[in-house]
């Protein structure tokens, strides 16, 4: 019940004079772009296209969102027209962007995870368009949004969408405050809450609201507003996940987290496998199919974090054999771990060392 009564008292939250909402106020690091702060205290800026001669339009959008996002420009599509703006709010460590473009192909790779430092957890909220094709890790999930839908990314997971004409508003939040409701933040990722699910209209029309009430009110009742729609975000993807809501969904929760723990604490432990888990923690077969079918089941989950630990190692050891990183990842040789990696990734391990050094070259000739 717990998970309920959160979007209940958040939704009553919602309704009360400022001074009368709780404290919410952290003190988390800042993840701020160059921009000017508005009378309110709020950072914004504005960012449109139009004024770009037509072969630049959709060049000058991907070099604004680069820092997040790589937009997969084609010849053809370039020599048409493209428009595109965002609106852009810093609120402490939360950003709001409210964006309208049109058709692009996005895409955050595991080469471009591997050397940046962008962690944030994304919700992308639909107010109109959609995402076409929409892939993420493993192709474990591919699905597509429609209008009214809400996406939840994690920024250290890969992700390619082709996404159609939208206005979107989205949140990027940092990881210790979404955990506040999620004690898994990373399992959501690539997880879609459609339109016509329970909370999910209430939960789109309350962040409509926000993004355009937000240039107006005090930077402290923007946190706190904020704040409050991360948190009905997060309370809603757990209730749509059936981990919150009553005494046994309470219990799968629980269990979820204890088997989630068990297996990071032991990815490079070569019995770690779907049956040793269930003997290790006591879960039946199906329950542990169940709490892990999301993800394509347990098995596709514990090789999908040995290989985001792989690119990991990779990058910071650049020295160690490919070999002794598949090893001591519990892949029976090198070549067993090239081809999933390939097939998770898209490229080979080398291929994330070469595409690594030679962004570190660049960056050492630009200096």
């Amino acid at each position: 019940m717990r998970i309920g009564f959160e979007l209940f008292s958040i939704a009553r939250r919602l309704q009360e004079p400022p001074g009368r909402r709780s404290d919410f106020m952290s003190h988390h690091p800042l993840w701020r772009g160059s921009a000017p702060t508005l009378a309110n205290g709020i950072a914004h800026s504005h960012f449109d296209v139009e004024n770009e001669p037509i072969s630049r339009q959709l060049l000058a959008w991907r070099e604004r969102v680069g820092h997040v996002i790589d937009a997969v420009p084609s010849r053809e599509r370039i020599e048409r027209p493209f428009r595109g703006s965002i609106e852009r709010y810093d609120v402490g460590d939360i950003v709001l962007t409210d964006c309208r473009s049109d058709e692009l192909l996005l895409e955050r790779a595991i080469a471009r995870i591997s050397r940046d430092s962008v962690r944030s957890f994304v919700f992308h909220v639909f107010l109109a368009g959609g995402v076409e094709s929409l892939g993420v890790h493993s192709g474990a999930r591919r699905s597509t949004v429609r209008q009214g839908g809400i996406l939840a990314l994690d920024m250290d997971q890969p992700i390619r969408m082709l996404r159609g004409a939208v206005r979107v508003v989205t949140l990027f939040v940092p990881g210790a405050l979404l955990q506040q409701t999620v004690a898994d933040p990373a399992a959501l990722h690539g997880r879609v809450l459609e339109c016509h699910k329970p909370h999910a209209g209430f939960v789109v029309e309350h962040v409509a609201a926000l993004a355009e009430e937000l240039p107006f009110m005090p930077a402290i009742e923007a946190r706190h507003r904020l704040v409050d729609a991360v948190r009905l975000l997060g309370a809603a993807f757990v209730q749509d996940a059936g981990l919150a809501g009553d005494r046994h969904a309470a219990a799968r929760g629980a269990m979820f987290d204890q088997t989630r723990r068990y297996v990071r604490a032991n990815l490079e432990n070569p019995e770690l496998s779907p049956e040793h888990l269930q003997n290790a923690l006591g879960l039946a077969h199906s329950t542990l199919y169940r709490l892990f079918e999301h993800e394509g089941g347990v098995g596709t989950y514990i090789r999908h974090l040995r290989l985001r630990r792989a690119v990991d190692e990779l990058v910071q050891y650049p020295n160690l054999p490919v070999k002794d990183i598949a090893y001591a990842m519990c892949f029976k040789s090198a070549q067993d771990f090239s081809r999933a990696f390939r097939r998770a990734y898209g490229m080979t391990p080398r291929d994330v060392r070469a595409t690594d050094r030679h962004c570190l070259f660049d960056e050492k000739v630009d200096a």
